[in-house]
């Protein structure tokens, strides 16, 4: 009997393996072919030997001049990220969804900061009207978190230890059908820290529900625009 119970739960764990991997690798590719799994993407060179990336896309039915104006507005205390803002400001994040294009925040330029909290942001890395838009940052950890992850970071004097990967978060512009837009997005995560996987891992299931949302709001607003 108790070998009929070892039996079962080991393939009961070799099952739920198999079933979480595959969810994985469907989540990191929500929405995108192989073929644009595989291809080479603006951005891809700041980080070229990335531990994980992520490849989400969506069609969008308006050409890619009225998508960037969406894209070059985002950010904290400018356009939002059109996603679960509740569940954001839940977070302390301040976070507020544009529903109309700012002509106020469309001079993106290399080297601009987009905040994704007040006191977090991304660099603009690569900045290429209607074709691609490439943010780069490194993820800063709260030095009395590090021991939750079984890290030893050292402390900035600034209550933050280091930073445990680095990042870059591209969004791409591709031409599809007569007038219309596939709109892809790439994070890719290089791990700074042993450790950094432990935070990451989890942190890209979140980012599934928020690219998700964010996709689908990015491509409503674009669409309503040409109405």
């Amino acid at each position: 009997m108790r070998l009929h119970r070892t039996l079962r739960a080991a393939v009961l764990l070799g099952l739920g393996v198999v079933l979480y991997r595959v969810a994985r690798e469907r989540a990191l590719g929500l929405g995108t072919t192989e073929a644009e799994r595989m291809a080479p993407l603006p951005g891809d060179e700041l980080l070229p030997e990335a531990d994980l990336v992520a490849t989400r896309a969506i069609d969008v039915d308006a050409p890619p001049e009225d998508v960037w104006p969406w894209l070059v507005q985002m950010g904290q205390g400018r356009g939002g990220f059109y996603s679960y803002e509740a569940l954001e400001n839940l977070l302390g994040l301040d976070i507020h969804n544009a529903d109309r294009v700012h002509p106020e925040w469309q001079d993106l330029a290399v080297g601009d900061e987009v905040r994704l909290a007040a006191q977090a942001g991304l660099v603009a890395a690569v900045v290429e009207p209607d074709q691609a838009l490439v943010l780069q940052g490194v993820a800063p950890v709260p030095a009395d978190e590090l021991d939750s992850c079984g890290a030893e970071g050292t402390d900035t004097g600034r209550g933050q230890g280091e930073a445990p990967f680095d990042f870059t978060w591209a969004f791409v512009l591709q031409p599809w059908g007569a007038r219309g837009t596939r709109l892809l997005v790439r994070e890719r995560y290089r791990y700074r820290a042993p450790w950094a996987g432990r935070m990451v891992e989890p942190v890209s299931w979140v980012s599934l529900l928020m690219t998700e949302r964010m996709l689908r709001g990015i491509r409503d607003r674009a669409e309503q625009g040409r109405l």
